[in-house]
């Protein structure tokens, strides 16, 4: 059997890294060959995007590529909407100048669901999505131009609502990451014993980023068309115990300080996804415990910093 080309948009990402490393793992278990663009493109510039899929003919798409950091979506709200929703409306005329067939997975957000109340708990597919920044604004209105490609132009369009990502490559904008970074910092003597932190009492679903990506790939060869998926472990994790956990296992104990520059305009409290339509539609399971996923990320940052 031939092997199929995947095309991964934002591959020099945190997860489009992550895919490229698993690159032989993703030819043996899925038949995908993952492709490289031939030359930078942005979003916003169709011609761009025509020369590349032109170029690449691919019979699969993972779509990444966006802006995906919630404080970049407030400084710049109309970038954020025109990479996200109309770089996303570039993308699939591209791919219907070449006469595309294949799957596409829109990589959506668990952000789309904003506000949530412990009686949404864990949230469903079905729940009525209320974003509340321009993030979570941009991907839902991708996610509605999805389901109307998927209806009227014949794609097979899935949409993955992934909910927190974790593993090595992570910009230290994001939690975790940046208390690995200051763990090791500290575990080095390269920062006193404190550590930086935002609203740590707040609870989120985690899941390590191979888990996430061998998610991707079960819903490109068996998500329905026109359907939405969310992309979690389906447990609730609150922050501060997995910073407890991190200072653990790197063998450092420190002095938590709230930095006003870390808190979101707007925050919630608690989140966790329901996994079951994912399992249920493609028998995917989560391979990595969270203690071994942030064992990795701070092999990276020892890495970094050695």
């Amino acid at each position: 059997m031939s092997m199929r080309k995947l095309l991964i948009t934002g591959e020099d990402g945190f997860v489009g890294t992550n895919i490229r490393a698993m690159e032989q793992e993703i030819r043996a278990d899925f038949g995908w060959e993952l492709l490289s663009a031939p030359a930078a493109y942005d979003l916003r510039d169709q011609a761009a995007l025509d020369v590349l899929i032109n170029a690449t003919r691919p019979d699969g798409v993972i779509h990444l590529a966006g802006i995906s950091f919630v404080p970049d979506s407030f400084n710049d709200p109309e970038a954020t909407l025109q990479i996200n929703l109309i770089g996303t409306l570039h993308l699939f005329q591209a791919l219907k100048k070449c006469a595309f067939k294949g799957p596409l997975l829109f990589v959506s957000s668990g952000d789309v669901y904003g506000r949530l109340d412990a009686g949404d708990l864990p949230v469903e597919e079905s729940h009525l999505p209320r974003p509340s920044n321009p993030y979570a604004v941009s991907k839902l209105a991708a996610e509605a131009l999805c389901c109307q490609w998927a209806q009227t132009e014949g794609f097979k369009v899935i949409v993955a609502r992934p909910f927190n990502h974790i593993g090595p490559g992570q910009r230290e904008d994001f939690v975790l990451a940046s208390m690995a970074r200051q763990i090791v910092r500290i575990r080095r003597g390269l920062q006193a014993p404190f550590m930086q932190v935002g609203y740590i009492d707040v609870t989120r679903d985690f899941l390590d980023v191979r888990d996430i990506i061998s998610a991707y790939l079960h819903l490109l060869d068996k998500g329905l068309s026109g359907e939405t998926y969310n992309v979690c472990s389906g447990e609730e994790r609150r922050i501060r115990d997995l910073i407890l956990t991190l200072q653990r296992l790197a063998g450092v104990e420190v002095e938590l300080q709230q930095d006003v520059a870390r808190l979101r305009p707007i925050d919630q409290r608690r989140v966790v996804g329901s996994k079951r339509k994912l399992v249920e539609a493609t028998g995917w399971k989560q391979n990595h415990s969270l203690d071994e996923t942030l064992k990795t990320v701070l092999e990276d940052w020892e890495r970094k910093e050695s």
